[in-house]
């Protein structure tokens, strides 16, 4: 029987998988930690903001942003991947897991925690300390991941926001990326490499203590939705575990896939998650 932990974040009760701390065996090799605390990590942001996309939407949190990435994501009239800084054009990383405590120091009523990327999976023992920090400390931990990696860190992480990445996803050879470079066919493979790797996402939903899907989907392409479709059936995922996103990197590519969206979903018996951080903010960085 799993025992749970009722802590409160702002007003707000939530309930953390106090787990014992999993006996890694012959089946999966012990992720390393970080031991200096002062070394310089991959991550290029850390900033609080209140969550806005999936099951935790509208929760304070601190984010955490890796830098590097398996995928190079380009949805075509919905732009290439919000977060381009840290994958197509990847910035090196600047900050420390002193950096971390600090920022939890500074916001001592936040209690959550999103590690989204880039690919934040590629970093092991990063994922691996933040499990110890945030049990520590009794914080719960989102992580966003396309699935490429399978990683049994030694606690488990509370909930898994796996977006996959169809072939809506894949770059379009002689498309211009952010920066200006030409989409080749190096990009393309790299970004084909790892990307829907079921092994791994099933393994990861086994192994961590919840999960939910978030689909990227312009509400238009029927080729993408299949592979959706076909994607949470092998997986045998229940409707409620399925939140759907819009495609778009500004307020108007949204404004042109949010009324398909929300016309399919309220027909499907899905979820919809918002971007309401684009709405707000458009581009603009740490929000």
């Amino acid at each position: 029987m799993v025992k749970t932990l009722l802590i409160s974040a702002n007003s707000f009760s939530i309930t953390v998988n106090e787990k014992p701390l999993k006996k890694i065996n012959n089946m999966h090799k012990q992720l390393k930690r970080v031991t200096n605390y002062d070394k310089r990590l991959p991550i290029v942001e850390i900033y609080t903001a209140v969550q806005s996309e999936g099951s935790r939407a509208g929760y304070p949190t601190v984010v955490i942003r890796t830098t590097g990435c398996t995928h190079r994501c380009y949805f075509g009239e919905g732009g290439w991947c919000d977060s381009w800084y840290t994958s197509i054009h990847a910035e090196k990383g600047k900050y420390s897991f002193n950096d971390i405590i600090q920022a939890y120091k500074d916001n001592p009523h936040i209690k959550e925690m999103m590690l989204t990327g880039g690919s934040p999976t590629m970093h092991g023992a990063l994922v691996n300390e933040l499990t110890h920090f945030a049990h520590e400390n009794e914080i719960f931990i989102t992580i966003e991941t396309e699935g490429s990696h399978f990683l049994p860190t030694d606690y488990p992480i509370n909930l898994l926001s796996i977006s996959p990445k169809f072939s809506n996803s894949v770059p379009v050879l002689g498309v211009p990326t952010p920066q200006g470079a030409i989409t080749d066919e190096k990009m393309i493979k790299t970004h084909n490499r790892l990307r829907c790797n079921w092994d791994a996402i099933k393994k990861s939903i086994d192994y961590h203590s919840d999960f939910h899907l978030k689909p990227v989907w312009d509400g238009e392409d029927q080729k993408a939705l299949k592979e959706i479709m076909d994607a949470i059936s092998a997986l045998e995922i229940s409707p409620d575990k399925v939140w759907f996103m819009p495609a778009g990197d500004t307020r108007e590519s949204l404004q042109i896939s949010y009324p398909k969206m929300f016309d399919w979903v309220r027909d499907n018996g899905y979820r919809l998650t918002w971007r309401p951080h684009i709405i707000a903010f458009q581009d603009k960085r740490e929000v």
